[in-house]
């Protein structure tokens, strides 16, 4: 029997999978796709931390080398191109085919591309990986004036970090307010407020329709209103597309996603999803969702490793996220779509409060700004099923660690 655990993709979430499985004691062979020619990185600092660095890679990786020849964990260079479901083996671009016990799929996503006229100048970037965030970094001394098209959190990280350095910015948004899709209207718009403050100039209710440009540089990005942002750099930050292509090909069910069940695994009981491309049926939720985040990648990951060494159980982690934005941390626990009613906690005024979510009296998300404390209360409460009453969360005398108890 194969004892081969073949992991394609070396993000959060496949680096998890490599280490959890050797935490777990597992003996078997365990080695790890990576299609770029980096060791296994975090991602979250590309956005803002990594931009106002010397630019030193190594800050960013998991763990140096000398951490996977000691953990036995290997390491190969190489993009997967096809599986052999029958075989079990797994096709890379270079030809070589590997065979693999089980096979973890954690493809990750990757950039929605800006599909306007001239959206492949060369000053048009994007912030994903450690390659795109390096060309953003040698670039930006040289800009003065970026327009960056998303106001979700790369965008707004990025055009934070922009401006912190001196540029120009303006940002563009077809919705009416910052991380629609992502927040409630009131945390939207402190970060408005904040960002404008700044002198950061957003646009909303408009899109790029076209990128223009002289001798192959930028010159501006021509809006749906008529207008046109001058800019000398386009950073683009629309959202991202799971790449499901591998599994699709091989005959798994896809769809926004890599179809799989409660305990991660797809229509083939050799081949488990995980991260950014799974999309898994939440019990906890009761509803199939595809979630973007490191705890997410990283929670998956050790589910499936427990699974694979004895200890099988239904994914249940709750989502949790963040977003470093200038000088203010966004705290995200639990889902808060769906809400009818907000009840802010703490002083907006001073730069410290939470957003609590509630649908029918009952809390389903706390979004917190500089105030990390709610945020924990979040992660600790929202997982047990208990709430406290909007009254008390408005309260600042009421203590929300005796509600714990």
């Amino acid at each position: 029997m194969n004892d081969t655990v073949l992991i394609a993709g070396a993000g959060h979430a496949g680096f998890q999978v490599a280490v959890s499985l050797r935490q777990a004691k597992y003996t078997g062979r365990i080695a790890l796709i990576n299609d770029e020619k980096h060791l296994p990185y975090q991602r979250p600092p590309l956005s803002k931390a990594y931009l106002k660095s010397g630019g030193d890679p190594n800050s960013l990786m998991f763990r140096p080398e000398k951490f996977f020849q000691d953990q036995t964990i290997e390491l190969i260079d190489g993009r997967a191109v096809a599986i052999d479901r029958d075989a079990k083996t797994l096709l890379l671009a270079s030809g070589d085919k590997i065979e693999y016990g089980h096979l973890v799929l954690a493809t990750g996503a990757r950039n929605r591309q800006l599909d306007v006229p001239n959206a492949t100048l060369d000053d048009v970037l994007y912030l994903r990986t450690l390659d795109e965030s390096e060309v953003v970094r040698q670039r930006m001394p040289e800009k003065k004036h970026v327009v960056v098209i998303g106001a979700g959190f790369i965008g707004l990280e990025f055009a934070a970090t922009a401006r912190g350095k001196g540029m120009e910015v303006d940002v563009v948004e077809l919705a009416p307010r910052v991380m629609a899709r992502a927040v409630t209207p009131e945390i939207s718009s402190y970060f408005h407020d904040r960002h404008t403050a700044a002198g950061i100039r957003i646009h909303y209710g408009v899109r790029a329709t076209e990128i223009e440009g002289e001798d192959g540089r930028v010159t501006g990005v021509a809006l749906s209103d008529g207008r046109t942002l001058p800019c000398d750099l386009v950073v683009v930050g629309v959202g991202v597309i799971p790449n499901v292509e591998l599994a699709s090909a091989a005959g798994l069910p896809t769809a926004a996603g890599i179809i799989v069940n409660e305990q991660l695994l797809t229509e083939d009981p050799n081949i488990s999803a995980i991260g950014d491309c799974a999309l898994f049926n939440s019990v906890r939720f009761g509803e199939v969702m595809r979630v973007e985040s490191v705890q997410n990648a990283t929670d998956q990951a050790r589910c499936v490793a427990a699974r694979l060494t004895g200890s099988p159980a239904t994914y249940d982690g709750y989502p949790w996220f963040w977003s470093d934005q200038g000088d203010d941390k966004l705290q995200i626990a639990g889902l808060t779509a769906g809400f009818d009613q907000v009840v802010l906690r703490g002083s907006v005024a001073e730069r410290s409060f939470s957003a609590f979510c509630y649908k029918d009296g009952q809390l389903i998300g706390v979004e917190s700004v500089n105030r990390a404390a709610d945020h924990v209360f979040g992660r600790k409460i929202l997982p047990l099923g208990k709430s406290v009453t909007p009254e008390q969360a408005a309260d600042l005398s009421f203590d929300l660690k005796k509600a714990m108890a």
